[in-house]
C-alpha cells in the first residue's frame, strides 16, 4: 500500500464519508472510491460498510487497519518531515517553555535538536506551573512542554517526551507525612490548593482530581499563583498539592514532606504550541523525539 492510500483510507476513516475526505485531500470523490476499492481488492475483505448513503462506518477489518496504520503512518511522517527539515538547514529562533525540573528531562532531546538544527536558536524559559497556557496563547513561548491531557481545541499535541510518578506534598508535621504512600482515595480527606488561571479542567484532574475513585468530593481550599506560593502553602499546613515524582529532588524543604501516591496513573509529558502555527521549527523540535528513547519514566 502507498503512502498517498494510507493517508486515503486514514482520511476516510476520520471523517465517515468519501466526500469530505475528497475535499480534505483536495481530489476528486471518484479518486477517493477507487482507491478504497483497490486497497479492498488487495486485502480481500471489505473496509467500510456503505450501506447507509449518508455516512460510511468500519468494519472490523476497517477498525483493525485503521489502528495498525495510524501508529505507522504517524511515525514515517515525522521521520519524512525529519528528513526535509534537515536537507532545508532551517535557521531561526524557537522559544521552549518548561516547569522546573521537566525541562532537564528532555536534556536528550534539545541535544539531539540542536545537533540537527546547528543554525537554530534555542530559547528557554521557566512557565508557571499554575498558569501554562496563558504564554503559549500570548504567543510569548513557540511550544510548551505540558503534562497530559491537555483538551484545549487550539493547542497541538506533540509526541510524549517521558513519563513522572505522582507524589503528594504537604507539610512534614501533617498526619499523612510518615506514611510510605498514600492512595487517591486519600485524596477525599484532605484540601488542596487553588487557583485562579486558564488551566484546563481534565489538566487539573491530572494531578488534582475533583472526586476520589469511590465518588468522594476533593476539596479546594487556598488560591494560589505560582510553585513558590504552592510550596509556602504546603509548608504552613493550610493544604496539600499533588506534583511531579522529581519535586522530592529538587524542591527539598524542612517543611515540606513528599509522599509517593502509589494507584495514580503516570503522568505523561509533551511538546504542545498554538494549531494555527505553522512555524516549521516547532515540527523540528517535535521530530527530535527519538521514539526509542522517549516515553520513559523517571525515577526521581
Amino acid at each position: 500500500m502507498e503512502l498517498r492510500d494510507i493517508e486515503i483510507f486514514l482520511t476516510v476513516a476520520e471523517e465517515l464519508h468519501f466526500g469530505r475526505a475528497a475535499e480534505r485531500l483536495h481530489v476528486s470523490q471518484p479518486r477517493i472510491s477507487q482507491a478504497i476499492s483497490q486497497q479492498e481488492r488487495r486485502l480481500g475483505g471489505e473496509l467500510f460498510d456503505r450501506s447507509n448513503r449518508r455516512q460510511v462506518h468500519l468494519t472490523p477489518l476497517g477498525r483493525q487497519l485503521r489502528d495498525d496504520l495510524q501508529l505507522v503512518y504517524a511515525d514515517l511522517n515525522t521521520s519524512l518531515e525529519r528528513a526535509r527539515l534537515i536537507a532545508r538547514g532551517i535557521s531561526g529562533v524557537l522559544t521552549l517553555g518548561s516547569m522546573g525540573p521537566q525541562g532537564l528531562l528532555i536534556q536528550g532531546i534539545l541535544d539531539r535538536f540542536r545537533t540537527q538544527h546547528p543554525d537554530v536558536q534555542l530559547v528557554h524559559r521557566e512557565i508557571n506551573t499554575v498558569d501554562p497556557l496563558t504564554p503559549l496563547r500570548k504567543g510569548e513561548l513557540d511550544v510548551a512542554l505540558l503534562w497530559l491531557p491537555v483538551g484545549e481545541p487550539d493547542i497541538t499535541i506533540g509526541p510524549v517526551t517521558h513519563t513522572s510518578s505522582v507524589v503528594l506534598a504537604m507539610s512534614a508535621s501533617h498526619p499523612y507525612a510518615d506514611r510510605a504512600s498514600v492512595t487517591l482515595e486519600d485524596f477525599g480527606d484532605l484540601t488542596f490548593i487553588a487557583h485562579r488561571s486558564a488551566i484546563s479542567a481534565p489538566m487539573e484532574e491530572t494531578f488534582h482530581p475533583f472526586h476520589t475513585p469511590s465518588g468522594r468530593p476533593i476539596a479546594r481550599g487556598p488560591i494560589v499563583s505560582d510553585w513558590e506560593d504552592e510550596l509556602k502553602t504546603i509548608g504552613d499546613g493550610t493544604a496539600v498539592a499533588a506534583a511531579a515524582g522529581e519535586a522530592p529532588r529538587y524542591y527539598p524543604r524542612p517543611n515540606v514532606a513528599y509522599v509517593p501516591v502509589r494507584d495514580a496513573p503516570p503522568i505523561q509529558w509533551a511538546f504542545a504550541w498554538r494549531a494555527n502555527d505553522t512555524n516549521p521549527l516547532i515540527h523540528a523540535l517535535a521530530a527530535a523525539v527519538d521514539p526509542a528513547t522517549g516515553n520513559t519514566q523517571s525515577t526521581d
